[in-house]
């Protein structure tokens, strides 16, 4: 409840930081390497990285559990005039999210999550998804300690344990984003 509140009222404050309005520059290398197909945005926020998928010719279906932030990606959604399912829900509950996916994106919304969530969401998205298809992460990670409010950050090894065998880790671009330990997955679905 106050994780919803927390994002709720970030959103009604004005633009929060993590939505930069900016398509990442990996999001863009993957588009330009990979033909078009079914995508799901997990945690998409305002829709900037829907609305990019879908004009690049992807059948995009985005969910985020704000309803300030759902709405506005729907207004980015019809402003461009763009076919794009944008719901709202729990990330760590996609029963009215059919599939089969060819890409999962996720920028910055698992590491919210708490671990039973985590669990609940890489099931989910294993579920949405068959060999070849391809989950682009982008994650904040920790080391395992809870942090201010008791939420704890993903590890490299608690991201690869939630994902194998189902997925096979081909690439981690590690960096750092407001003075956190940050990286980029890239998982293929193997079976």
């Amino acid at each position: 409840m106050m994780r919803r509140v927390f994002f709720e009222l970030r959103y009604l404050l004005g633009r929060p930081p993590w939505d930069t309005g900016i398509t990442p520059p990996e999001v863009f290398a993957y588009l330009e390497r990979t033909p078009p197909g079914r995508a799901l945005d997990l945690g998409c926020g305002t829709g900037t990285n829907a609305v990019e998928l879908a004009r690049r010719g992807w059948e995009v279906t985005a969910i985020d559990f704000s309803h300030r932030a759902v709405a506005a990606a729907r207004q980015r959604v019809a402003a461009a005039r763009l076919p794009v399912d944008v719901r709202q829900g729990d990330v760590s509950d996609l029963r009215g999210v059919h599939g089969p996916f060819d890409l999962v994106l996720d920028i910055g919304c698992l590491h919210t999550l708490a671990p039973e969530a985590q669990v609940r969401y890489a099931a989910h998205v294993t579920r949405r998804t068959l060999p070849g298809a391809t989950y682009l992460l982008y994650t904040f990670l920790g080391d395992g300690r809870a942090l201010r409010g008791g939420r704890v950050l993903p590890t490299e090894e608690t991201l690869r344990r939630l994902f194998t065998p189902a997925f096979a880790v081909t690439a981690i671009e590690h960096g750092t984003d407001r003075q956190r330990a940050s990286a980029w997955f890239t998982f293929l679905r193997t079976g």
